[in-house]
């Protein structure tokens, strides 16, 4: 009989520690899926996408710029929400009335920001736009996005294609390594709005878009200036 009880109890703490190599193998493995998550979501991060606009464009010249066409409350910087994690994806999965929402307006895997420009001043002026790059971790630009609607005119900027050393396809070529989009605005008069829709996203049908790119990082930010740092062209 006490041979038995033995036998049993052996039974139960074998079986017991089974339970817990399984327990311990599951939390291991559930935190192993985590990192992975991670490490494979390509990442916007570092800080807010920004929009800010030259002191000499505000005070001088009596440029605002605002997020709400209504409300109008005039700023000298303006900041979209972030996103945690950015994946790639189709930019025919992006909404096609994006242009159409004031602020920030980010849907999965994208960065969607409206805000509109106004001269209140008495002049007729020029101004430059530019979207700077200001990190970039494993080479995710070579499948970054920016698409522009600029009072409902879209352009969509790419970095050349790292195989061809040609545009992408229906993109813009960045302006270079550090800037991905400089344009300048010509003719803008009194009591004019321009409205600027800015998306950011990684495009996966571009052929840049690879594995390598995976846990990378990108930060971007916008600058409106009353004239080109190195000189109008």
């Amino acid at each position: 009989m006490a041979s038995e009880v033995i036998v049993k109890a052996d039974k139960i703490k074998k079986r017991n520690n089974i339970f817990k190599i399984l327990k311990l193998g599951l939390t291991i493995l559930f935190v192993v899926l985590i990192f992975a998550f991670i490490i494979l979501s390509v990442v916007y991060k570092g800080g807010k996408f920004t929009i800010s606009l030259d002191s000499r464009l505000a005070n001088d010249s009596k440029i605002v710029i605002y997020e709400d066409n209504v409300i109008k409350e005039g700023q000298r910087k303006l900041s979209a929400r972030d996103i945690e994690f950015m994946d790639n994806i189709s930019i025919d999965w992006i909404p096609k009335d994006i242009d159409n929402y004031n602020g920030s307006h980010n849907g999965e895997n994208y960065i969607a920001y409206t805000f509109y420009i106004e001269n209140e001043g008495k002049e007729i002026i020029n101004y430059w736009y530019s979207i700077i790059i200001d990190d970039v971790i494993k080479n995710v630009d070579e499948a970054s996005r920016v698409m522009i609607y600029l009072n409902g005119e879209k352009t969509i900027y790419a970095k050349l294609n790292s195989y061809t050393g040609k545009e992408e396809t229906d993109t813009k070529a960045f302006f270079d390594k550090k800037t991905a989009v400089l344009e300048q605005r010509k003719d803008f008069s009194p009591g004019m709005i321009d409205k600027f829709t800015i998306v950011i996203w990684l495009e996966g049908d571009d052929p840049d878009c690879t594995d390598n790119l995976l846990g990378g990082e990108i930060k971007m930010h916008m600058e409106i200036r009353g004239e080109y740092k190195d000189g109008e062209e």
